[in-house]
Order: structure tokens, then sequence, then C-alpha cells
């Protein structure tokens, strides 16, 4: 921690570490999906990263369970090579032994009751020989049309079983991956099948935004910094901007994409929950009912978008050339970019319009929420040229990729005149806090196996971001409601209001 101007005390530190750093409990890990590309991408570099650091559990075994017929050994090997290819000179072969040696194959169907039986009894002689104690974690990292079958197999087998009554060992807890629903009701249908087999405790709906260290920054810069909240309110700020913008297009995601467009992929989720982040009241605590308790409150405040004036609050366009990107039809309506003006009917937010703008295919790779503060109400350095160059305020949290805080600021330029100018404070993530840093899918691994869903998503914050889209993501024959517009590749986003 070397950055000027930036220190901590020792006991500072202590305090941060206990407050979350618990060991993880042993279990039973059962990667569903586990040759798929989020499993190889995200899910065991992840591993990989928490075995290197020692977090894993002592008495902690992985199962790998994908319907393609293949042994353990080559299993291992594909990952070893994966993991390899991916870190290059980082990757530490005592770290993969480490790991490879808690990992096995089990082929089945995601279907079949009784590949779910054959999976009971390899868990049950695992748990006898290495000692897991009988917890249990079930990661769903399969496409979405599965997630209800595996649940209903995984209770029919006894694989998952009642949270005791002090809510301590053993203990089953079920991992959803996004996307949960692809509406409201498919979301709505999700949950009354996740509820009516498992406790809401045991549910860990993933949205990997929630656990990058930027955004959880926007709670602690809102709630432990008495200088921005009391100005965090329709007094102080005039608009709120929240813009995600890739610089890339689909890739080879044509067949996933074109089925879910940007307003599934990135405004249901990531912008909705960075959205509530940054407009919700305080929680009594940070406990997880707490937290989530107001998340549902925010999410039942927001205006709903009325069909009448949708047209005039919400834009969705699509880049030059989507159409002939690979696995995409040819005459598809597949929204790229969104654009919209939302508001908040409450007492902290009344009149105040909030930004939100996402797409694929533009000028620059960046996500960020900006914070424009009202005007002076008056200006009393020189006449209308000098006035003009006071500009509003602005507080901008950077996501990605260079993550940080900047504040913009009036300020005398040096002369002999009174001149204002405009400057900028820079907080910088990489600068001030050096070394390793953990990445989102080993800390959402780490919460679950703790117990600690305050990063996942609730039911009925999961039902609330669905349905503020809803009137979006209606059609007819097929088509949105709102007409797709066409804009050039490579388009800067637009940055006023």
């Amino acid at each position: 921690m070397t950055e000027p101007g930036i220190t901590f005390t020792s006991q500072q530190q202590k305090e941060g570490i206990l407050m979350r750093d618990t060991a993880p409990a042993s279990c039973v890990m059962v990667i569903f999906g586990a040759t798929g590309d989020l499993a190889r991408n995200k899910l065991f570099p992840a591993l990989y990263g928490l075995a290197a650091e020692k977090k894993l559990p002592d008495q902690f075994e992985i199962i790998g369970y994908s319907h393609t017929d293949r042994t353990t050994e080559s299993f291992i090997a594909q990952i070893r090579q994966s993991l390899a290819k991916k870190m290059g000179q980082s990757f530490s072969p005592p770290v993969w032994e480490m790991l490879a040696r808690r990992l096995r194959y089990v082929a089945g169907d995601f279907g079949g009751k009784e590949d779910y039986d054959n999976l009971a009894k390899i868990i049950k002689k695992i748990e006898e020989e290495q000692k897991t104690g009988g917890s249990r974690l079930f990661y769903l990292a399969t496409a979405s049309p599965f997630f209800a079958d595996i649940l209903r197999n995984l209770h029919s087998s006894g694989l998952i079983y009642p949270v005791n009554a002090d809510r301590q060992h053993p203990w089953s807890r079920v991992v959803i991956e996004k996307p949960f629903g692809t509406d409201l009701e498919s979301a709505r249908q999700l949950n009354h099948l996740a509820t009516s087999i498992l406790d809401e405790s045991q549910i860990f709906r993933v949205d990997h935004y929630m656990a990058k260290e930027t955004v959880q920054n926007i709670l602690v810069l809102r709630f432990a910094n008495a200088i921005f909240e009391p100005l965090w309110n329709r007094s102080h700020i005039d608009h709120v901007q929240i813009s995600a913008a890739e610089d890339m297009g689909i890739g080879t995601r044509g067949a996933f994409y074109d089925k879910t467009g940007v307003v599934r992929d990135v405004l249901q989720n990531h912008l909705m929950q960075i959205l509530a982040l940054v407009a919700m009241e305080s929680p009594v605590s940070f406990k997880s009912r707490d937290f989530h308790d107001e998340k549902s409150k925010f999410f039942r405040a927001l205006r709903a978008l009325d069909a009448g004036d949708l047209a005039d609050n919400v834009v969705l366009g699509q880049y030059s050339g989507y159409r002939a990107e690979k696995n995409v039809e040819s005459d598809s309506e597949t929204p790229t970019f969104v654009a919209l003006k939302v508001f908040i009917d409450n007492w902290r937010w009344q009149g105040v319009p909030f930004y939100i703008r996402a797409g694929k295919g533009l000028a620059a790779k960046l996500t960020e929420v900006s914070i424009h503060f009202r005007p002076i109400p008056i200006c009393l350095f020189g006449g209308v040229d000098a006035c003009q160059r006071i500009h509003p305020n602005v507080l901008t949290m950077r996501i990605q990729p260079d993550e940080g805080i900047t504040l913009s600021f009036a300020c005398k330029v040096p002369g002999d005149h009174l001149e204002v100018g405009e400057v900028t404070m820079d907080f910088s993530y990489a600068r001030a806090f050096a070394g390793k840093k953990r990445t989102a899918y080993e800390r959402l691994l780490l919460d679950c196996m703790r117990g600690d869903n305050l990063l996942y998503g609730r039911a009925d914050v999961i039902e609330g971001q669905w349905s503020f889209i809803a009137p979006i993501l209606e059609d007819k024959d097929g088509k949105t409601a709102i007409p797709v517009r066409q804009y050039a590749r490579g388009s800067a986003i637009c940055q006023g209001q």
C-alpha cells in the first residue's frame, strides 16, 4: 500500500480481513457441464487460483459431470492443457497437481434419472473415503434449458436435502448460472421450481458482475464516505449515466446471441445490478437478507416503462454487418445496442433521469458510472465566456478496463487573472492496491462454500429485474415492439443527455 495519500492502519487491515476471510467448509463439488466453455474458461481457472492461494478446503473433491463420454484421465489432461495455454509461464505444475488429484469425471445425461442414482453412489463413496463431511455443492454450468431437469433429478435422487434447523453442516447448495430465465414468466417458473426443492439460502443465482471489486466499491464509496452520501440525491445530482460498451462484435457466439440480444445478455442482469447499487437506500446491515431487502425495494420503486411512451425512452440498435455474422439469421432483428432513460419514484431520486447504455461493435471497451452533479446556481467569476467554462462536477467510477474513480472540479488557473479551469483527481486500483486481485469467479466460489449469498441474486430481485425490462421484450410476430435501428460499427457512445 504505497500510493501517496492512501494509508491503512494495521488494525484496519486486520479488521478488513476478519470480516470476510472465514475458511470455506469441506465438501464435494459437482460441476454440471464440466466440458463446456464456462467451466473451462472461468470455473477451473478460478479453482486453480484458489488452490494457488491455498484457499480450498483440505477435504475437497471435484466431480466433472457432462454427457460427453470420456475417462477421468482424458478429462484431467484436457483441463491441464487449457489452463497451461491460458496462463502461459505463470502456470505452476505443483499447484496443478494439488488441484488435479481432487478431480474426477462422470459421464451422464442431464435428464436421466439412472445417471443421477449412479452419481449419488459415487458421491457417497467419495464422502466416506475422503471424509468430506457430507456437504455438497452443485454448480449448474450448462445451457439454461437444462436447469429444470437437473434440479428435479438432484431432488428425486436424494442428492440435495433440507436445510438443518441450525443451518450448519452438512449442507447442500446449488449454483445456477445466468441467464436465469429468458423473460419474467420463465424466471418465475424456475424460481418456483427451485424454491419448492430448496430453501432460498441454498440457492445461489450467479451474476459475476457483482463479484467485481469495482462494482462492490460503489457501495463502499457511497456508504463509507461522509462527503458523498449527503449529496447522493435529487437536490444535488442532475443525472446519472451508466455505460457498458464493447468494441468487439459477437465473435463465435452467434447461435447464442441471436436468441438473446443485448437486453437479456447485459441490461437485465449486469446493468440492472449496477443501477441498484448506485441508487438503492442504505441497508440496515450488510448481511445478505438486509442487503437484498433494499435491492428488492429499489426495483419496486423503478418507474415502469409505459407502452405509450416506450419509444421516447428506449432506443434499440444493431451494428452494421451483424446479420452476416456466423449463425445469425439474415433478417435478424436482435438488438446489439440499447439505450434507455429511467426514473425512480421515491423521495431520494424523484425527477432525476438515469441514462443507461450498452452495446457491441462500438468505438471502445468501457464500463463506467458517471454521477453528474447540478451546476452552480450563479457564476461569480467573470462574464458569459468565463462562466461557460465552469462545468458541473462529475464523479466517475470506472469498472473496466482501467478500474478506478475520477472526480472533476473547478480550480483557479495559475496567473495574474482570475481564470477558472477544470481539473480531475484520478484514483487507480492498479496503482493503489498492488498484487494479485482475486477474480470474480474465485470470489463467487469462495462465498458459496462459505454459505454467503450476498453477491448472488435473490428470487424477488431477479423477478424485479425481469419485470422492469419486460415491455422492451414484448414482441409481435417475432419482432420487438421498438424498431431496431442500424448503426455503423465503431460508433462512439453518446455521453450527453
